[in-house]
């Protein structure tokens, strides 16, 4: 695995191989940048933005935002070994001032900061959690978003969640056997 794009651009990241966490492919990555980059239905800047990173495993999603310049990444992962992975990859990139790991459940969220509000919200729960919608009422509850955000939701392709209660659907992408869902919280 590597960083795309960037000032940290073709650093290589560190990755668990278990059968508990999965990966963000590249071609998926980079496709979820160009999106968030070029579409007229998303109008998101990563430079200089906050980020939410729920189920962020080894964090390759919030490294290449840091990477792009995002402002700061909070990482929410509740795996004790993909945490001190994601650790290690901080160090060795040297961007640890520009992040936040929280080694728990967003459903503990007593440490989400009302003051700071987020603009990305990247979930990558396992494609067999449904749990991962609990997350997204406990965002829109505590309202830690901005007025311009996009969330992003990497689920399986065929999955079929029964996100209307709480997003508007902007944009739905299919790569492989990933779905990647763009909306915004209504």
């Amino acid at each position: 695995m590597r960083i795309i794009s960037g000032k940290l651009k073709g650093k290589s990241i560190q990755f668990l191989k278990n059968k508990t966490t999965r990966p963000l492919k590249d071609v998926v990555k980079e496709n979820i940048f160009n999106i968030l980059n070029h579409s007229n239905e998303i109008k998101i800047e990563i430079e200089k933005a906050n980020i939410l990173d729920l189920y962020s495993g080894v964090g390759s999603f919030g490294l290449e935002c840091i990477s792009r310049g995002a402002r700061k990444v909070t990482f929410i992962e509740q795996d004790i070994k993909a945490s001190e992975v994601l650790k290690d990859n901080l160090v060795k990139l040297s961007i640890m001032n520009q992040a936040e790991i929280i080694n728990d459940r967003i459903e503990n969220a007593h440490y989400l900061n009302k003051k700071v509000k987020y603009s990305i919200f990247f979930l990558d729960p396992p494609f067999a959690d449904k749990e991962f919608i609990n997350s997204l009422k406990i965002i829109k509850m505590k309202k830690i978003f901005i007025k311009n955000h996009v969330v992003i939701i990497h689920r399986e392709r065929g999955s079929n969640d029964n996100l209307k209660e709480f997003l508007n659907v902007v944009n739905i992408r299919q790569y492989g056997r990933s779905k990647i869902i763009f909306a915004t919280f209504n």
